[in-house]
């Protein structure tokens, strides 16, 4: 009769285990899995009493999930033991196959370990294959791997045996699909986790790009953003409505430049530089109806959240106010307040930039020109008029072989430290028009005062404008008109050799001696001009000192009726 009953209950077993391994399938969360693998010993596998005890991540094993008592569940559920004394169990068991049983006749040295048991002390068992309340069966878990998941310990047969051959075949079974069960259970734990922070993280950015979108459409000041990099480098992408109204240009006509399109010519090299490294500018950009506009840049490299193509967002600030009222104060600082002509400040400043402190080498008498030995080369007026024959020193026109070739040809070594790639200021030496220079022609009006004295500063000023307008109308545009201070004016012309620059200085005279009218009466000014010339080794003030001499000795030879004009 037992015979024929086996099949029968090793098939009712099958169908309950095989009804519990569905129900692994279908279990929602990583906890309801652990706890329908214990319920599945205790409903398909005939076991009274079983705990999955689940591996953390530092190792140790944590009684995760009880079955069959709740007496036990209070007792163990959520109790930890280490890794070591798992290792230990499990390393002193009998091979079941996959599973380890310790019995009841070994298992009293493991009663100090501290693995979670509910075990409790029973009889000696009555036959050979009885289950004592101190066997401990034990069934590993493993992932794919092979890496340990956890163990599920089983108590209490109901047939009150130890199992046979099937009955271990059946556990092995069920601890491997539980093993695959929990894996899969941990991977959709792991992705609803990813997925949930991966949301968080979309909404955290759509968040963030909406803040960003309303902060660069309503910005006050300009914003653009630019490529950087790759074929389209520098192009405008997205420009806001600030930008649009500041360079009077609609979105879609902006997207077709980039800023080096739109800058003045004179900054582009500032925003290139700008453009590379990222920080701040102030330059100029052109506005739709031709006009320039000074702005300033402010620049940050930007890398999309994927570490993808970077790109370049460009904060544009309209400052044509300030940097006009800076222009202002920097004109007055610089310039003459009645004639708006450079001041005497401005102009040693500009005739320092064309000197150094270096006096060009010393030829020896064989190499020495016409005009003999002698520092700076001066002209100014002599008795007969204007002119002057060529005065002492010699000129460099530039560099030979062996160091620098003179104006006849003559090659000197090059001084030391030589001269840091100055372009060197070289007076004419001779009345040869190929010999050119800058020449500094001092001019001092003939009877300023008297005006002054009988018709009142207001005359004067008059007058010194008017002058000053007709010295400007007179020169060239590179050219330079100062005013020294009260009726002095100096005049810097480069590029002149000798009889250019007194041609100059007549030709002033005469745009200077015509009447002026000043209040409804004609009045008239003449003019005495003295010329110097520039030449490195010299220092502004020896040069106006020079220029200033040689106007008081054209002035001194002229008869005072002469000089008057009127």
């Amino acid at each position: 009769m037992e015979a024929e009953s086996e099949p029968y209950v090793r098939l009712a077993t099958l169908r309950r285990l095989h009804q519990s391994m569905a129900d692994l399938n279908t279990a929602r969360s990583l906890a309801d899995t652990l706890q329908t693998v214990a319920d599945g010993i205790v409903n398909g596998l005939d076991f009274e009493l079983a705990a999955v005890n689940l591996v953390k991540p530092d190792g140790d094993l944590v009684v995760a999930a009880v079955a069959g008592s709740e007496g036990a569940e209070a007792m163990m559920a959520g109790r930890t033991g280490s890794r070591a004394a798992w290792e230990r169990r499990l390393a002193l068991g009998e091979r079941w196959g996959e599973l380890r049983f310790i019995p009841y006749t070994e298992a009293w040295v493991l009663t100090d370990d501290d693995v979670p048991q509910w075990h409790t002390a029973g009889p000696a068992p009555r036959y050979p294959d009885e289950w004592h309340p101190m066997d401990l069966l034990m069934a590993p878990m493993h992932s794919s791997d092979g890496e340990l998941l956890g163990v599920i310990s089983v108590d209490k047969p109901r047939n009150g045996r130890r199992p046979g051959a099937w009955g271990r075949e059946a556990l092995q079974m069920y601890a491997f699909q539980a093993g695959i069960a929990i894996s899969n259970a941990r991977l959709r734990a792991n992705m609803q986790r990813a997925l949930v922070r991966l949301e968080r993280e979309q909404q955290a950015l759509r968040a963030s790009e909406e803040s960003f979108r309303q902060a660069f459409e309503y910005a006050p000041s300009g914003m653009a953003i630019t490529e950087l990099g790759g074929d389209q480098h520098g192009r405008l992408v997205r420009t806001n409505d600030a930008l649009c109204r500041l360079l009077g240009r609609p979105a879609a006509a902006l997207r077709r430049y980039s800023f080096s399109d739109l800058v003045h010519p004179e900054d582009l090299t500032t925003l290139l530089r700008t453009s590379a490294e990222g920080g701040r500018a102030e330059l100029r950009l052109a506005r739709r109806d031709g006009s320039y506009l000074w702005v300033s840049l402010r620049n940050s490299v930007v890398a999309d959240a994927t570490d993808g193509p970077r790109f370049l967002l460009t904060h544009v600030e309209d400052i044509e106010e300030r940097k006009r009222h800076e222009l202002q104060l920097a004109h007055r600082a610089s310039h003459d307040s009645l004639t708006g002509l450079p001041n005497s400040a401005e102009l040693r400043a500009r005739l320092s930039a064309r000197l150094c402190d270096k006096p060009a080498p010393v030829p020896d008498a064989a190499q020495m020109g016409p005009g003999g030995a002698g520092g700076a080369v001066d002209g100014g007026f002599g008795p007969e008029g204007l002119g002057g024959g060529p005065g002492g020193g010699f000129g460099l026109d530039g560099f030979g072989p062996d160091g620098y070739r003179d104006c006849f040809g003559g090659v000197f070594p090059e001084p030391a430290g030589g001269y840091d790639h100055h372009v060197h200021t070289v007076p004419p030496v001779s009345d040869d028009p190929s010999e050119k220079g800058l020449a500094v022609l001092f001019c001092d009006l003939d009877g300023f005062k008297s005006i002054n004295d009988r018709f009142g500063h207001h005359c004067g000023d008059a007058v010194l404008i008017e002058v000053a307008r007709r010295l400007s109308s007179g020169v060239r545009d590179n050219d330079t008109v100062a005013r020294l201070g009260g009726d002095e004016f100096v005049v810097l012309a480069d590029g002149l050799c000798r009889g250019d620059a007194a041609d100059l200085a007549v030709r002033l005279r005469n745009a200077i001696i015509p009447p002026i009218r000043v209040e409804g009466r004609a009045v008239r000014v003449g003019a005495s001009f003295g010329i110097s010339w520039a030449g490195c080794g010299m220092s502004a003030e020896e040069v106006l000192h020079s220029a200033d001499q040689r106007m008081y000795v054209e002035k001194r030879s002229r008869s005072k009726a002469h000089r008057r004009a009127g």
